[in-house]
């Protein structure tokens, strides 16, 4: 009897999550649910440079697409939940895709991951073809308002990030845009560094390339505050209050992790947070450091939630 009771303690153990003690014991794998090339390639890929050395083993991006990201962060929920497995979380998969009408996920974002840590931030920006008319918020809103339906601004699809400030801006304005989707942010830019499509709320990092070859020009900012590359640049906010974007990313694991293996990931992100090397390489890519715990990625996730589903359905969003 003695040694059945042993026998089951012992397969109870050996089922139980491993703590701190045993991580990371291998390598870790940080699953990126886009290509490479992308803001979510190359922030996993600093990430992932800067943790290696931290964590004392290899952090391995492996880049799983599909589905906005899905097929990425349904694998991590199907991982193991002792902390080897990660994946890059993005603002979309937390808060648009669980609420956007005609959308089936595999898994519930919220309920079967765990969050371990915000990230960062990438700025967002509104860049406007070099030929309109308009060279501030003002004076779009005026020109917006004085041509209903005629300005046009581009996004990559319903439901995407562009598309849905761009909805906001004219919740928050009272003017009317057309929404021109396009497949791919090459080819929105294309259109409007040739004037076809007028306007683009989008990520700076995809922008810098034009305005430096002034193929856009940008206008203002419309997260909640200037990157250090345009410290001049205003922000949207200062003439549309309440118009702050934020297009996050975070970390998320599998559902049940361990609080001390969080605990051990968390103080993990604080050291590279505070690494001067990728503070300035952060900067130069256009993204701001936004690192913090569970708690804070659940208040980013719920605030935007909030914020997106009354966009989404005011504006009668629903997948493509």
């Amino acid at each position: 009897m003695l040694g059945r009771t042993f026998a089951v303690a012992a397969l109870l153990l050996a089922a139980a999550p491993a703590g701190a003690a045993d991580f990371p014991s291998r390598d870790i794998r940080l699953l990126c649910g886009f290509s490479a090339g992308g803001t979510c390639d190359l922030l996993s890929r600093i990430v992932a440079e800067k943790l290696s050395p931290i964590f004392g083993r290899a952090v391995v991006v492996e880049n799983k697409t599909g589905a906005a990201g899905m097929v990425a962060m349904t694998e991590v929920a199907r991982a193991a939940p002792d902390g080897h497995t990660v994946g890059l979380a993005t603002m979309a998969i937390h808060t648009v895709l669980p609420q956007m009408p005609g959308v089936k996920l595999a898994i519930d974002p919220n309920r079967e991951l765990t969050p371990i840590a915000s990230l960062a931030n990438v700025y967002n920006m509104l860049i406007v073809a070099p030929q309109a008319p308009f060279r501030t918020v003002p004076e779009l809103v005026a020109h917006a308002k004085a041509n209903p339906g005629k300005l046009s601004y581009a996004s990559v699809g319903n439901g995407s990030s562009q598309h849905l400030s761009g909805e906001l801006f004219q919740r928050l304005t009272g003017t009317s845009m057309l929404h021109v989707p396009y497949r791919g942010g090459a080819n929105a830019l294309v259109d409007i560094t040739a004037g076809r499509t007028d306007m683009m709320f989008g990520n700076m990092p995809e922008f810098l390339g034009q305005i430096e070859g002034k193929g856009v020009r940008a206008v203002a900012f419309g997260a909640p505050k200037a990157s250090p590359l345009f410290p001049d640049l205003p922000l949207v906010s200062r003439d549309v209050p309440g118009f702050e974007i934020r297009n996050w990313f975070g970390l998320a694991g599998p559902a049940k992790m361990p609080d001390d293996v969080v605990a051990k990931w968390t103080a993990a992100l604080d050291r590279m947070a505070a690494d001067p090397d990728f503070q300035a390489r952060m900067a130069k890519n256009g993204m701001e450091i936004i690192v913090g715990g569970p708690d804070a990625f659940r208040r980013l996730v719920e605030a935007d939630s909030a914020r997106w589903g009354e966009v989404i359905r005011g504006a009668g969003i629903k997948a493509e």
